[in-house]
């Protein structure tokens, strides 16, 4: 049969086809291109790919899975690195950084750009400005329709759909559909493991059952003390007392009243330490929440007002800020800014206000430094992503914002970010979870929750996290600090204890509560991680 004028350019078209119904020539001259440009240019290709002699392929680094196409007008630039089973059908462009999973297809006229332009200097033209570059990354077997935008930064997860038309400014849940401008979930492809309520009061109930045997597992005898775990030391005071704080939280959390393991007089006296406190040293800061509130819970207090607190002068809080290392170690900073908050929240109990100026100091200094653009304060480490900025929020927002219930400056920023934290595997994978950096997603979440601002992607980032969190726990011993993997067995961080099981018992009820299931567990945290405020700044102090 003879061909048809209009089937001359039928494979570049339709690249599919090529290696079932091309001639001898033609798959010749494939692997011959191919070749030349393997050798030239240090491209690399699986079995049975195609590139156009209609496309314009310009990148510095290219690396193609098997049966991977490239139709006619398709333009790539930049890092392009593909899976198997990946097609860039016709006009696509796909610049930047950028990397595919195996089996996504790209439709027609679609754009992903993984890099900008800066714009900063108004005094020079755009084009003249330099380009930057975060990168997109997209997942196994996604489909992405025609006419789609996908701009920089952005991570499509896995068996994800995106719909003709749409303009993706934000990551895409794994499993998500979504469309529009900007794109927003429309429904999900893949039902998201959600787990039944039957399941959380079942764990509730087995915790509950268990809450004995588990404290006394960490319980010391000869000491009279408790330890995170069996054999673990007690040389180090705040890790002792930690663990005392952490029996006094799970047993108030579970059981409804103090540890059976010692009179309860008797655990209010450890925990009152002198006040001798230095707020700005990390110890001591930690110090104020963990013993304050598990004094709290005993039904007593401090026996003091925290000193430090009380003859601050707004001038020595402003600079003690200041030097905070915000930028690559905000933890560090959110740290010190929760003890801070949660001092004076033990001070005003006792009716001891600061100095005046120190509470407009305090949350003045948040208020203006954060950052508009993540609604968290300080900068990232480049080894760590986002990690440093969210941590150090949780910890800065809860001893203050969330302590006494004021407004955040951007509840949508933080969402953003954390959003786009919790898609990074380094931390989220579930063999890289550990409590601390759970918890400090969780917990934002839920205080911005009000926004509405992505309520599906937030619901179904916790519905997938509660649903992996529930399967850590151990029977009689309760979570470790990381959860368990095959990958992980044998560190110290995964042997179940006191810290683990309180912190991830807090993180639990969070995770239902922003799927609305909390109800199940029969408990809400009263202690450090308590969800509501623990009070409200005096009026007279915001005058």
């Amino acid at each position: 049969m003879t061909p048809l004028p209009t089937d001359q350019h039928a494979f570049n078209y339709s690249p599919w086809y090529f290696w079932r119904d091309a001639g001898p020539e033609a798959q010749s001259d494939q692997i011959a291109l191919q070749q030349d440009l393997s050798e030239r240019l240090g491209y690399r290709f699986g079995d049975q790919c195609f590139v156009s002699v209609l496309a314009a392929v310009e990148n510095d680094d290219l690396a193609f899975g098997d049966r991977t196409y490239v139709a006619a007008g398709a333009y790539l630039s930049g890092s392009l690195q593909a899976g198997r089973d990946c097609t860039i059908n016709a006009y696509a462009v796909v610049r930047g950084q950028i990397r595919l999973g195996d089996a996504v297809r790209i439709g027609a006229h679609t754009s992903i750009l993984g890099f900008n332009h800066t714009f900063s200097d108004p005094d020079t033209e755009v084009f003249r400005q330099p380009v930057w570059s975060r990168g997109i990354t997209i997942g196994d077997d996604v489909w992405i329709g025609s006419h789609v935008v996908i701009l920089d930064g952005v991570t499509v997860g896995d068996r994800a759909v995106i719909a003709a038309g749409a303009i993706v400014t934000k990551d895409v849940p794994a499993g998500a559909v979504v469309g529009g401008n900007p794109a927003r979930v429309m429904r999900w492809r893949v039902p998201q493991p959600v787990p039944a309520a039957s399941d959380l009061a079942a764990f509730a109930d087995r915790a509950r059952e268990q809450t004995s045997a588990l404290l006394n597992r960490s319980w010391d005898p000869d000491s009279r003390m408790f330890t995170d775990r069996p054999g673990a030391p007690l040389t180090d005071p705040a890790r002792s007392i930690r663990a005392q704080c952490d029996a006094v939280e799970i047993a108030d959390l579970l059981l409804g009243r103090a540890p059976d393991q010692l009179p309860v007089e008797e655990q209010i006296q450890r925990l009152r330490a002198p006040q001798d406190l230095d707020l700005f040293d990390g110890a001591d800061s930690y110090h104020v929440l963990c013993a304050g509130y598990a004094l709290d819970l005993l039904g007593s207090e401090f026996p003091e007002p925290i000193r430090f607190l009380s003859t601050a002068t707004p001038q020595e809080i402003a600079a003690g800020l200041r030097k905070l290392p915000w930028d690559g170690g905000a933890w560090h900073g959110g740290h010190i800014v929760d003890g801070l908050g949660t001092a004076l929240h033990w001070n005003l109990r006792k009716g001891e206000p600061p100095q005046d100026g120190v509470i407009e100091t305090l949350f003045g200094w948040l208020q203006l430094n954060a950052d508009p653009r993540t609604g968290m304060w300080g900068e990232g480490a480049p080894d760590t992503g986002l990690l440093e900025i969210v941590n150090g929020f949780y910890r800065a927002s809860r001893g203050t914002y969330a302590q006494f219930g004021r407004p955040l400056p951007y509840p949508e920023r933080v969402i953003d970010t954390v959003l786009e934290h919790v898609r990074d595997a380094r931390f989220f994978a579930p063999a890289r979870q550990n409590a601390c950096n759970v918890l400090d997603v969780a917990h934002p979440l839920w205080l911005t929750r009000h926004t509405g601002h992505r309520t599906a992607e937030v619901t179904a980032v916790a519905e997938k996290l509660l649903h992996q969190a529930l399967g850590h726990w151990t029977d009689g011993a309760g979570f470790g600090f990381q959860t368990p993997h095959p990958s992980t067995r044998g560190l110290a961080a995964t042997v179940p204890g006191l810290q683990g099981t309180e912190m991830w018992l807090a993180i639990i009820w969070l995770l239902a509560d922003l799927t609305g299931t909390s109800s199940e567990l029969g408990y809400r945290p009263r202690g450090v991680h308590r969800p509501e405020p623990a009070a409200r700044l005096i009026p007279a102090a915001l005058a």
